[in-house]
């Protein structure tokens, strides 16, 4: 154990919201702050490869936490729902992020002084037989 390792809770990542840590859920945020405007359901449907009723219940999720917001509005006639990022969203999902790296980082540390000689952080192309 090294001397940073010592420290209580070190490897605890408070930051890992349970919420936002759901693959689905992820996929979600992450499509949405990748589109700032927002994404009509059936788009946010097709780039998450969710069912309906499986996103559904996701924003649901996401819209009581207040990460996401969906308004309903009519386009050509018909009923349409788009999905946002909240600023709060965002600002959760951005430090969810930086814990994620800091994860990143203590792994590839980790790695790095393993036991398993030639071996090189988490990257497998620097894996030696």
């Amino acid at each position: 154990m090294t001397t940073a390792d010592r420290s209580d809770g070190r490897f605890s990542y408070e930051g890992l919201d349970r919420i936002i840590h759901e693959r689905a859920r992820l996929s979600v945020l992450t499509s949405l702050v990748a589109h700032p405007k927002g994404l009509p359901f059936p788009d946010l449907k097709r780039l998450c490869g969710l069912t309906d009723g499986n996103l559904s219940r996701h924003l649901a999720v996401l819209s009581e936490a207040d990460l996401v917001s969906l308004e309903k509005r009519f386009a050509q006639n018909r009923s349409q729902t788009i999905c946002r990022l909240t600023a709060v969203g965002r600002q959760r999902f951005i430090g969810y992020l930086g814990v994620l790296e800091q994860v990143v980082r203590d792994a590839a540390e980790a790695a790095e002084r393993g036991p398993e000689s030639g071996v090189r952080g988490l990257d497998p192309a620097t894996k030696t037989a």
